[in-house]
């Protein structure tokens, strides 16, 4: 019998329940924790005509566990995407989080959201962040990143536990309904592990990147840092510099010939990059100089 260990740190935080197993499980565990507070946000999205019995049978489980509950109604329609309707989700639960001082939003995204998150950015032509984008961070906690569907909805049987189908889950013209129902049966649990091990690499990566990057924007770079770094590491690191920095318009040859450049110049040397922008290279520093107005 598989047993779901939830890992969170205490303090106050805002759980998005829509009413489906993953988050009434999710709201399960951790109502258990004592050292947690808990706000239960729903958001309805009016993509419905029975949405607002998802809402009814939420408020029902937060007054059952005595916590508050805050809901909020969009006019979506049925024709709304993905997109859109993520969108109008988060800034509601943006707005809980800060109205109620909350260390943090916790979602139940588990590992098959995960996996087809991937498969989706793969569709989209994305690159490494694609393959690394559900994860926890920036405001936001996903406890059950590591938990299949298949054991969450193992443990809402054996806890007794009920929850409400949504029934746009089962429509194909998403393109995540798609991957979930079209796509990803088709693969091997090999494969599936492959994807999930490039995901954690890619996780280490990014955590990487950000070291030799501050979240100031910085228009430095510690040169010394950046001589150590695989070439393949190197590259992703340049080219993610240049992106914080708003440069966007450049391909796979520049990014290469700056990354050698910042490697192999002698101190004192500059290179262009975009949009009047140059690369000045000295002994300890990189730096990204800016055109002058």
């Amino acid at each position: 019998m598989n047993v779901i260990m939830l890992s969170m740190p205490a303090g106050k935080y805002v759980v998005a329940v829509s009413g489906g197993v993953d988050s009434v499980v999710l709201l399960d565990l951790l109502r258990l924790h004592p050292e947690i507070k808990l706000t239960v946000a729903h958001y309805d999205h009016g993509m419905r005509d029975d949405s607002s019995e998802d809402r009814k049978f939420v408020q029902g489980l937060a007054r059952k566990h005595r916590l508050p509950f805050v809901y909020n109604e969009g006019r979506l329609g049925p024709q709304a995407s993905e997109a859109t309707a993520r969108a109008a989700r988060y800034a509601f639960l943006q707005k809980v989080q800060k109205a109620t001082s909350a260390d943090a939003l916790v979602t139940a995204h588990h590992q098959d959201d995960a996996l087809e998150t991937m498969v989706i950015n793969l569709l989209r032509g994305t690159g490494r962040k694609g393959l690394s984008s559900l994860t926890s961070g920036e405001g936001i906690i996903r406890p059950l990143l590591d938990v299949p569907k298949s054991e969450i909805i193992d443990y809402a049987k054996r806890h007794g536990l009920l929850w409400r189908e949504d029934s746009t889950n089962t429509n194909t013209d998403y393109l995540r309904n798609h991957v979930r129902h079209n796509l990803l049966p088709n693969w091997d649990d090999a494969s599936k592990a492959e994807l999930l091990r490039i995901s954690r690499h890619m996780r280490g990566l990014n955590q990487e990147i950000d070291s030799l990057i501050t979240k100031d924007m910085s228009s430095q770079i510690d040169r010394s840092k950046f001589l150590l770094l695989p070439h393949v590491v190197a590259r992703e690191v340049m080219a993610e510099w240049l992106r914080r920095h708003e440069l966007r318009d450049f391909d796979s040859n520049t990014v290469e010939r700056l990354t050698i450049a910042a490697k192999l110049a002698e101190p004192g040397k500059s290179f262009d990059v975009v949009k009047g922008h140059t690369m000045h290279v000295s002994r300890d520093i990189l730096a990204l100089v800016s055109p002058e107005r």
